[in-house]
């Protein structure tokens, strides 16, 4: 049902003309209080909408949770009820098929000098997926003619992602930034140029190959 407009008179919510019904409480007092919008079929959409815009023109540093809702028109906590803070809404506004968490999740789940092989595996395994691939070459491409966007993406990898895990296994960036290259060019390699043959070996393989290459980078703690 959707969410009748803010000047409605009370009684004629849903443009019959009827009275409102007994112990329905105010639709207006609803909208008011935090959460989601009652009967608002697309206001996860709205928010989207804001995020993409707003990351487009302030990058991923200055954007921040009040500011998209403020353009998306709705309370703050609405959000955050919707996503897992601004990393999480930035992955769904680019259509990302990976979180932060679930790559920091993965890389730390065994031990220190299995890290390489981890990240390796998860790398290799998500971007085989065409449908996960297809948005990550896209934005690849866009930021090879938009300035802001190299900002956002270099915002948000340096910070949510490249960041958290270095922190999380002792290493410092320059090591992180350094595998993720090795990854980057792999995966570029493989999917856009297509050149034979790792464009058709089988992941094991290239995670043979690959694994001693980015466990080196990651080394020990420090």
């Amino acid at each position: 049902m959707s969410e009748p407009a803010a000047s409605t008179p009370p009684g004629n919510g849903n443009g019959n003309g009827s009275g409102s019904e007994p112990g329905s409480g105010s639709a207006a007092e609803a909208r008011r209080r935090p959460g989601r919008r009652p009967g608002s079929a697309d206001t996860r959409g709205q928010i989207l909408a804001a995020a993409r815009e707003t990351f487009a023109e302030k990058g991923f540093d200055k954007a921040t949770i009040r500011g998209i809702a403020r353009q998306a028109g709705v309370d703050p906590a609405l959000v955050h009820h919707y996503f897992s803070g601004k990393e999480g809404m930035f992955v769904e506004a680019m259509d990302l098929p990976i979180t932060p968490d679930v790559v920091l999740s993965a890389v730390m789940a065994g031990p220190r000098e299995q890290a390489g092989e981890r990240l390796v595996r998860l790398i290799l395994t998500i971007i085989a997926d065409a449908g996960a691939r297809q948005p990550v070459l896209a934005l690849v491409r866009t930021a090879m003619t938009n300035e802001q966007m190299v900002v956002t993406i270099r915002e948000f990898l340096g910070q949510a992602l490249l960041g958290r895990v270095g922190e999380a296994l002792g290493v410092p960036p320059i090591r992180m930034e350094a595998a993720f290259a090795q990854m980057f060019g792999v995966v570029l390699v493989r999917y856009v140029l297509k050149l034979e043959p790792l464009a058709s070996v089988d992941i094991e393989d290239l995670v043979k190959l690959l694994t001693p290459t980015i466990q080196g980078y990651l080394g020990p703690p420090e």
